[in-house]
């Protein structure tokens, strides 16, 4: 069996990361294709430090999305898929409008009289382990949680907040931060990112899979995937084979 059943993907950024890169891994990890990949990214990790700029270039640009009909090559996002998958994300949505702990920044409207529309969502949460940081709820809706913990304790929580292992990218400029979380990640993210978002390998030109609650982490698009595919068989041919079932260390000296 390989499976691969989903993610809850992140975007860790470090207080070097580039803005302006992150923010455009933002938005096009958690709204291309209405957030509905597995690989989406659906929880986001900002430092304290650079949260004001990151916030006011999100929003200028969240605002500029378009959705509507794909033949309009204007359009950035589309209606969800069916009408099940637009009520599951409309109840995170309206979760988080209630909550104490959490406000919607961006988006939360949405609308089902012409088609399955949600408008790209996005949720500031006072709470690393708040419901829409640890559930999947595959579609356009991004939590973010800004921190102040030292880099080793966000690289944790983000670590032990979801039980999925699908994809996760890190944003720094400071390759010993790098380093440390891609080595304290190593479980968080079968397909793992630096500087880039979490979403879009191209099955054949990058091995794609997940471990943990997302799956058997077998990398399909790796040629090591043939393996879970054969039925391996071991044949020994002997060319001299013994004619006495003695061995020589039983001769007489």
């Amino acid at each position: 069996i390989v499976g691969e059943t989903g993610g809850k993907n992140f975007i860790l950024a470090h207080q070097s990361a580039d803005t302006d890169s992150l923010v455009t891994a933002m938005l096009r990890g958690a709204f291309e294709y209405q957030g509905q990949k597995c690989s989406a990214a659906s929880r986001c990790y900002i430092p304290e430090k650079i949260w004001d700029e990151v916030k006011e270039n999100y929003l200028d640009a969240v605002g500029t999305i378009q959705m509507g009909d794909v033949n309009d090559f204007s359009n950035f996002m589309n209606a969800v898929i069916d009408e099940a998958s637009f009520d599951t994300i409309t109840n995170y949505i309206d979760y988080a409008s209630d909550a104490e702990d959490a406000e919607i920044i961006s988006g939360g409207g949405y609308d089902k009289s012409k088609g399955y529309f949600v408008e790209p969502t996005t949720i500031l949460t006072r709470n690393a382990y708040f419901k829409t940081m640890e559930e999947e709820i595959f579609g356009p809706v991004l939590t973010i949680y800004v921190y102040n913990e030292s880099w080793i304790d966000i690289c944790t929580i983000v670590d032990d907040t979801s039980p999925y292992g699908l994809t996760g990218a890190i944003f720094s400029q400071d390759n010993d931060a790098v380093l440390t979380g891609r080595n304290m990640l190593r479980h968080s993210a079968g397909n793992f990112y630096i500087n880039d978002k979490p979403t879009g390998a191209v099955v054949g030109q990058q091995p794609f899979g997940g471990s943990r609650a997302s799956g058997t982490n077998d990398k399909a698009g790796s040629t090591l995937n043939l393996l879970r595919w054969v039925s391996m068989r071991t044949v020994k041919e002997t060319f001299s084979p013994p004619a006495d079932y003695r061995y020589p260390f039983m001769e007489d000296n």
